[in-house]
């Protein structure tokens, strides 16, 4: 049985950490839902960036949207809700199959928004309304400005991925926002069914300590994290507050994987995969990634509800003078810029693509 299925039958949501104009046209995103069990995906600047870097796949797409008069931020997005349309459309038998539960894509809002709470729910709203897909989060990240904006945006019925999640902690916080929200619906007698996912990070903590703990240490911290917030996670499924919630007929926010490819070339390519299998989660992950799991990917079990040895790992990281709820906060830092950065990158990418072919029609009409 290929490894993928048997994620799957365990209660695992497989998700591809990628979008691209070539794999929608080319049939392989059809034949990863088909042939290995991927059952959403998720997207953000960096992907789009590179997906656009590479060749010239979206240039006619790019060409009839300057002609409509769209540029910058309004130019990505139409693109990007173009791609993510075409993938909740692919999605939708496992959305409906799941009972709306899988078969989600996510599109995340400007990471310029991330300390503006306002502007990040008005943007989760308008983005959500303009993609018209039932099955579409909104990435939000789960920082000090985002909290409420999730809360926001979960009361006023937009589904979202809280993204930039490094912690137990910060995990809890986004949790809490979700429940918010929902009883906002529930205490106004509004359907309280609205969705969501909440994204803990994995390889980047043991990128941030390659160099300052033990080769015995290396690629531990993530998974240890990981197992301490999915503790928390079957903790909190378990409380009165949020059995009461989804009593009234809510899919329970679910915990997701993130940044599950494996870093290290030392390391197995299938490190996290193969760590964080559990039930009731989801696990994004890159195309190489999901390739190399379905071809020789081994199901150890599922992680242990309670933790396992999590604690007892982290306390050597601190013994070696790590404190991971310092690194919590600064990983998340550090990831909000670098989406910043990739935003960056990607409209001047965007403004050079649309300068040439802005360019190029022009010189056709004077030669004409």
């Amino acid at each position: 049985m290929n490894p993928t299925r048997q994620l799957h039958d365990l209660g695992q949501s497989i998700w591809l950490d990628n979008i691209t104009r070539g794999i929608l046209d080319d049939g392989t995103l059809a034949r990863y839902i088909r042939e290995d069990n991927v059952t959403g995906l998720t997207s953000n600047p960096s992907i789009f960036d590179k997906a656009i870097a590479d060749g010239s796949e979206y240039d006619e797409a790019i060409a009839e949207l300057l002609a409509q008069g769209q540029h910058g931020e309004d130019l990505f997005f139409a693109l990007a809700i173009q791609d993510l349309t075409r993938a909740a459309d692919l999605f939708k038998p496992t959305f409906e199959a799941s009972h709306r539960v899988d078969g989600f894509v996510s599109l995340e809002v400007s990471p310029l928004l991330a300390d503006d709470t306002a502007r990040t729910i008005e943007s989760a709203v308008a983005l959500h309304a303009r993609a018209r897909r039932d099955n579409l989060f909104i990435k939000i990240p789960g920082t000090a400005a985002g909290i409420p904006a999730i809360e926001d945006a979960i009361y006023r019925g937009v589904p979202v991925n809280v993204t930039l999640l490094f912690s137990r902690e910060q995990y809890l916080a986004a949790a809490e926002a979700w429940m918010r929200g929902i009883e906002r619906r529930m205490a106004e007698g509004k359907s309280p069914n609205v969705d969501s996912v909440a994204s803990i990070f994995i390889s980047r903590w043991d990128v941030a300590v390659a160099d300052k703990v033990s080769v015995e240490l290396r690629n531990r911290l993530g998974i240890a994290i990981g197992q301490r917030t999915y503790k928390a996670y079957r903790e909190l499924r378990e409380t009165p507050r949020w059995q009461k919630i989804v009593s009234a007929g809510v899919h329970p926010q679910r915990l997701l994987w993130a940044s599950t490819g494996t870093k290290d070339p030392q390391a197995s390519d299938t490190l996290y995969v193969e760590a964080l299998a559990a039930p009731d989660t989801v696990n994004t992950i890159p195309d190489k990634t999901i390739l190399a799991f379905a071809d020789h990917g081994t199901l150890h079990g599922a992680l242990p509800r309670d933790g396992g040895d999590c604690e007892q790992v982290i306390a050597r990281f601190n013994a070696a003078g790590i404190d991971e709820m310092a690194l919590a906060g600064q990983l998340q830092r550090e990831g909000a810029d670098a989406f910043v950065k990739s935003w960056n990158d990607l409209l001047g990418r965007l403004a050079g693509k649309s300068d040439r072919l802005e360019s190029e029609t022009a010189g056709d009409g004077a030669r004409a």
